[in-house]
């Protein structure tokens, strides 16, 4: 079990949203430290938190960040980016910013806290997948690719840094409350329930975190018919 009472943890995209969120439960379960990343860290607001600039695609602020937080256990890979980027219509720089934020972005830093961790005897790392790891719908395809991506990469660290006594959850949800899902017309998960329920399963040592119906309906479908999915598929000309 791994504990976040006495932690100090980091947490990337840490200003708004489910980051905002992940740091004030952190708080709340008793973290003694978070440091709470942004490209600008005068956006991170809340009064304990220690503003760290961040950008996950730079390979020289990460290691700047990860020299400065040093007392790192718990690393939460959360900063991601939806472009809205498409393989076929949209320019291929628009694809690969995708990749680079949500599938280098964490691996990245993952590389560069993983000897923190280690030597501080050992933790945790929390990835943010998506529903849309498991599923492709046409507003998202890059999207759903790096966050597919992302999974293939924790279920591989996974199995890499458990003998090295750090553990890796993964957490997959659908809609959330926040920005990037706001001209979404569906239910929406708060992003205070999602913190909850992620640093439940980082507790609980959980491989993965499902938040929602539609991350357990779109899981259970992966051992499916592929038209279980895409039904469009099933359709005939």
């Amino acid at each position: 079990m791994s504990s976040i009472n006495g932690s100090v943890a980091v947490v990337t995209g840490g200003s708004r949203g489910i980051g905002k969120a992940l740091v004030e439960e952190l708080y709340r379960r008793g973290a003694a430290k978070v440091y709470a990343t942004a490209r600008d860290p005068r956006a991170v607001t809340h009064p304990d938190a220690v503003p760290l600039a961040l950008e996950v695609t730079d390979p020289g602020s990460v290691a700047a960040a990860a020299d400065r937080a040093g007392d790192a256990t718990i690393l939460i890979n959360n900063a991601g980016v939806l472009v809205a980027a498409s393989f076929l219509g949209s320019p291929v720089d628009d694809v690969r910013r995708e990749f680079e934020v949500n599938f280098f972005g964490p691996l990245l830093t993952t590389r560069a806290f993983v000897p923190i961790i280690e030597r501080n005897g050992g933790g945790h790392i929390l990835n943010m997948h998506s529903v849309l790891s498991w599923i492709t719908i046409p507003s998202a395809e890059a999207y759903s690719a790096s966050k597919s991506a992302l999974w293939s990469q924790s279920n591989a660290l996974r199995l890499a840094l458990r003998p090295r006594g750090i553990n890796v959850t993964g957490m997959h949800v659908g809609y959330v409350d926040t920005d990037m899902a706001a001209g979404v017309e569906a239910p929406k998960t708060s992003p205070e329930s999602v913190a909850q329920q992620a640093l439940d399963g980082l507790e609980a040592d959980a491989p993965e975190v499902l938040a929602d119906d539609l991350s357990r309906q779109v899981k259970a479908g992966l051992a499916a018919d592929l038209t279980m999915l895409y039904p469009q598929l099933a359709t005939t000309g």
